[in-house]
């Protein structure tokens, strides 16, 4: 497919002077439908839109691909639009958007669809081809510059298949010393852009050095020219730039370069380099290397990498969090003392249901712990992890008898969980440090006993003599003094967590302000928590916002939104704050402070009115189960907070000049 032909110039615009992400991609596709490309031109603004909301189509260095399928798109296209001045796009790099590309194709055209994506993708990452757009006066101009280097791309590429033809003979006669051939995996989360960026830029730094290389794309159509093992066997070494994860366990014994696919864009010509003298540590099945660990000289911080592993441990958690939660909160309904066979509100249905929410929500704690050990050190960190999480708390955990030594020995909670992920990790490392010397005959006997039998002992001698004491001490510390914590403060507390559940809505300050909030429920024993009642509130009010400004205030927000926005009531109800996350994207500066504002009245209100949440997520859902107290109240502090927040963004979008029929 030639990006040339698909290109429509009756559309283009080389000086947009549109200002926002949403603007622009509007004012494209009516561009698109006034030539006659598109017959529902709302149904295309919202797919759109919808894409964006998956993860930002800026794909750095000015460029932006925004793409969709729509039924009543007439064939093919892409919408060519340039700003001068540049357009706010969330783009991975930070970089304003001056050369954005709307690829549309009907319904089912997804082959079309991506191809399209990568030819772009491929041929804007060639040396000079931005500067060239940026200096087209004409849209012939532009179609000129896409012509001239698919043409150049094609006799590249005859060149390079009779260069390889020719190389295979020579190579026969040579050793692999002497001509190295480099194999190389490409990948980022969403499969399209940076993906096929990368293949070219390796492709692109192997060919200036006169190195063999196949790379390897997984994108979002599925893997593209996959490595052969006899293609694996003789590489002289594997490039890994991604972003998510590849298979790996095919490349156990050769020399392995890991990277972010950043790296594979803009540090081709080092990668391959390192790569071209096998520069790199020996890759093991188990991801670990044979003498020493994968080395990056731009590593990550150590806050990045701790905040990595726990958001690994708590995104694991949190489906036995939510089914425990809403299962134990359901059998409220027969009344609170229901599941107790000595109570006359006994029900056999609702001590079914709190017993299997209960063993669901006791798993917490190995799950959190066992996750973040698999993300520090892989399978053997989780099986350490997951014995650290049960001796944090092992009276939850059948099998434990509190006698002797242990007779009066503390739980460590939550927090100890987290020191055991952690803990779990570091132990799997010594251990792997210790038995290098071990041939690698042997390599399974550590895995499967060694690391296991001395680990899982490690892990509990120190949970149970040293880290359950003072952590249970520090957890109980924590409890009382929030509940010593005066009315009037502990609705200023309320502000603070609700706000704070809004500010990043699921990133680090919302995890932070969670996470202490489920503390509290887990060590409360099926007591509750006021705090995790302000906190769920908190997360509740940014999505009914959304839902109730574009509702109230109809002409302010353009169709595609108000279809979106809607969608929000639903996530709202259900305390999935992230349905708000697009929204705040495209606005930060009015969107953020307002919902921020609006979600710590909640938070504060829920404390006002001795709101008590008993389970740590749920939502509406929770408080129809009687998970919450004070109902009534708890429902009223929500829609207080999200009609604070709505009237505060209608007011920055009336002031903005957003006007919608």
């Amino acid at each position: 497919m030639r990006i040339a032909d698909l290109l429509n110039v009756e559309a283009m615009d080389l000086d947009l002077k549109t200002h926002g992400k949403s603007d622009t991609i509007r004012y494209l596709a009516k561009n698109l439908e006034e030539v006659g490309g598109v017959e529902n031109l709302d149904a295309l603004i919202e797919k759109l839109m919808a894409r964006e909301e998956q993860s930002t189509t800026g794909v750095g260095n000015g460029i932006a691909m925004p793409h969709a399928q729509e039924a009543s798109v007439k064939s093919p296209t892409i919408v060519f639009g340039r700003s001068r001045r540049g357009i706010p796009w969330q783009s991975f790099d930070g970089q304003d958007a001056r050369l954005i590309f709307m690829i549309v194709v009907p319904e089912g055209g997804s082959s079309d669809h991506l191809q399209a994506l990568a030819s772009l993708s491929k041929v804007l990452m060639k040396e000079g081809v931005s500067d060239q757009l940026l200096a087209a006066n004409t849209a012939k101009e532009v179609v000129e510059i896409f012509q001239e280097h698919e043409e150049v791309e094609d006799r590249e590429e005859t060149v390079a298949t009779s260069v390889n033809n020719a190389s295979k003979e020579s190579v026969a006669t040579q050793s692999d010393e002497e001509v190295p051939f480099i194999a190389a995996v490409t990948a980022c989360p969403t499969g399209i852009a940076h993906t096929f960026m990368a293949e070219e830029k390796l492709k692109a730094a192997a060919q200036a050095a006169g190195i063999p290389i196949k790379v390897e794309t997984n994108g979002q159509a599925g893997i593209a020219n996959k490595l052969t093992q006899a293609d694996i066997q003789k590489a002289s070494a594997i490039i890994v730039a991604a972003d998510k994860q590849v298979e790996m366990a095919r490349f156990d014994g050769k020399p392995v370069i890991i990277r972010k696919v950043a790296d594979g864009i803009n540090k081709a010509d080092e990668l391959l380099a390192q790569a071209a003298q096998a520069k790199a540590p020996i890759y093991h099945a188990d991801h670990q290397a044979a003498n020493e660990e994968i080395e990056d000289e731009e590593a990550e911080s150590w806050g990045r990498q701790i905040y990595k592993h726990l958001m690994n441990g708590i995104s694991h958690m949190l489906p036995f969090v939510v089914a425990g939660g809403i299962l134990t909160a359901l059998s409220f309904f027969w009344g609170i003392n229901s599941a107790d066979p000595s109570s006359p509100e006994y029900h056999i249905i609702a001590q079914t249901l709190k017993t299997i929410g209960g063993l669901a929500f006791s798993m917490m704690l190995p799950i959190l712990s066992g996750y973040i050990g698999q993300s520090i050190a892989d399978r053997p960190g989780l099986v350490l992890g997951i014995m650290g999480g049960i001796l944090a708390d092992p009276s939850k955990f059948s099998g434990f008898t509190p006698e002797g030594i242990f007779e009066n020995a503390v739980p460590s909670g939550f927090l100890g969980a987290l020191v055991a992920g952690f803990l779990a990790g570091a132990i799997i490392k010594l251990l792997q440090k210790l038995f290098a010397w071990m041939p690698k005959s042997l390599e399974g006997m550590k895995s499967i006993f060694i690391f296991p039998v001395l680990g899982i002992l490690l892990m509990g001698v120190l949970m149970l003599f040293v880290v359950n004491g003072p952590m249970g001490a520090v957890m109980n510390a924590l409890i009382n003094a929030i509940n010593s914590i005066p009315q009037e403060w502990g609705i200023l507390l309320g502000f603070v967590v609700g706000a704070m559940m809004s500010i990043d809505m699921g990133g680090p300050i919302n995890k932070a302000a969670y996470v202490t909030g489920t503390a509290l429920v887990a060590q409360a024993q099926g007591g509750g928590s006021d705090v995790m009642a302000a906190v769920m509130v908190g997360g509740m009010v940014p999505p009914l916002a959304i839902g109730l400004a574009a509702t109230i205030g109809r002409r302010l927000w353009s169709p595609a939104e108000r279809s979106s926005a809607y969608v929000n009531y639903v996530m709202g109800a259900g305390f999935i704050t992230e349905g708000a996350i697009p929204f705040a994207a495209a606005d930060p500066l009015h969107v953020i402070p307002s919902l921020a504002l609006g979600a710590g009245v909640a938070g504060a209100l829920s404390m006002a009115f001795n709101c008590v949440s008993l389970v740590p997520h749920g939502g509406i859902f929770a408080v129809a189960a009687r998970g919450v107290t004070n109902p009534m109240m708890y429902l009223i502090a929500w829609l207080v907070g999200g009609l604070v927040s709505a009237l505060l963004l209608n007011f920055f979008r009336r002031r903005s000049g957003n006007r919608y029929e």
